[in-house]
């Protein structure tokens, strides 16, 4: 006999919408989480984070985060956020528990993991992307004897006092990270391209409504062409970073010296630390033995439904599955529609067996 019906691979926002629709669905379940403690990811952004969407457009199905439609939530409310509402809803988590490998053995699931072997019928994976960052690769940089680091990694301004820094990335995390090492001390922003900021007052729920409007456009299979804003959120220490004419860039080096870095024009600039805030790809090494991952590192799926191996969903990676997956308020409609799924494809399993 298999133990259950679903396993959910990862503990995360994501992980919760999925036992927020799991608990009431009837089948078997447990989710299986990395970390010590509730909160996923959020444990381990930089400690001044802030969502750029206020807490009432930032809430996972079923509780919305206190706030309101103007508060800003910080990355320590957000963990509170998340540890309540495991909490309140008793849903089954069990941590830590690290699942190193997904095998598929006989029509049903067997996880490898740090607690020994758990069997299902179904897998969910909702890993994320925040235990694989992205760095470009660059000629020299392993020449460079300063510091190289993720966003991932940093966590606040303070060690680098004394240091010349450059931040690499035009995204929110880029400005925001900007914004606070450049208080203390000097720095560089190297961005892809001119970096885009939204008018003051726009922020992440109208980038949601807008997302929203054109999801729906192409459920109806008409066009729809969102308002071309920006991309960097205005948040309070953004709008001071502007206040001190920091938020200016330079188009990307081309390579590490020893101690600088090299523009194709010559161009040089010596630099202690460097800081990428060049995003993530999909955490999905778990899944490897299933052999299924893309040459982008991807799963193909429809929906959140794996194409090539029944019984596995991925939630919450962003739009390939599900229109705003990876956000707070965007997982839950993933969530939902990935337990129907399940509860469909399970019950099609029993009913072949009682015949």
């Amino acid at each position: 006999m298999i133990p259950f019906d679903v396993i959910v691979i990862g503990g995360g926002q994501s992980g919760l919408a999925m036992g927020y629709y799991l608990r009431r669905s009837g089948l078997s379940y447990i989710i299986l989480d990395n970390q010590k403690e509730p909160g996923g990811a959020w444990l381990h952004t930089w400690k001044s984070l802030r969502l750029f969407s206020p807490a009432q457009w930032s809430s996972l199905p079923g509780m919305i985060m206190t706030g309101g439609s103007d508060y800003y939530p910080t990355r320590d409310v957000t963990i509170e956020y998340l540890k309540f509402y495991e909490e309140k809803y008793k849903l089954s988590v069990k941590r830590p528990v690290e699942v190193r490998n997904v095998q598929k053995q006989d029509g049903a699931f067997m996880l490898e993991t740090s607690d020994g072997v758990y069997h299902s019928k179904t897998i969910v994976s909702t890993t994320g992307s925040f235990d694989n960052p992205y760095i470009p690769k660059f000629e020299g940089i392993e020449l460079f004897k300063g510091q190289v680091l993720h966003s991932s990694e940093y966590q606040s301004p303070g060690e680098f006092a004394d240091k010349r820094v450059a931040i690499v990335g035009e995204g929110n995390s880029g400005a925001q990270i900007l914004a606070e090492v450049s208080k203390i001390t000097g720095t560089i922003w190297v961005t892809q391209k001119e970096p885009r900021f939204l008018p003051d007052h726009i922020d992440g729920r109208f980038l949601f409504d807008a997302a929203t409007q054109m999801y729906e456009a192409q459920q109806m299979g008409k066009q729809y062409k969102p308002p071309s804003l920006g991309d960097i959120v205005m948040v309070d220490s953004v709008k001071e970073a502007r206040s001190r004419k920091v938020l200016k860039s330079l188009r990307p080096f081309e390579r590490f010296t020893e101690d600088s870095l090299i523009w194709a024009d010559g161009h040089e600039e010596k630099i202690d630390v460097v800081i990428f805030c060049t995003g993530f790809k999909s955490s999905l090494q778990h899944l490897e033995p299933l052999q299924v991952i893309n040459s982008e590192g991807r799963i193909d799926t429809d929906g959140t439904r794996a194409k090539d191996v029944d019984g596995l969903w991925l939630v919450g990676y962003g739009n390939w599955t599900g229109f705003a997956s990876a956000t707070l308020i965007g997982v839950g409609r993933s969530a939902r529609q990935t337990v129907d799924e399940i509860k469909a494809y399970v019950s099609v399993g029993q009913s072949e067996i009682t015949r």
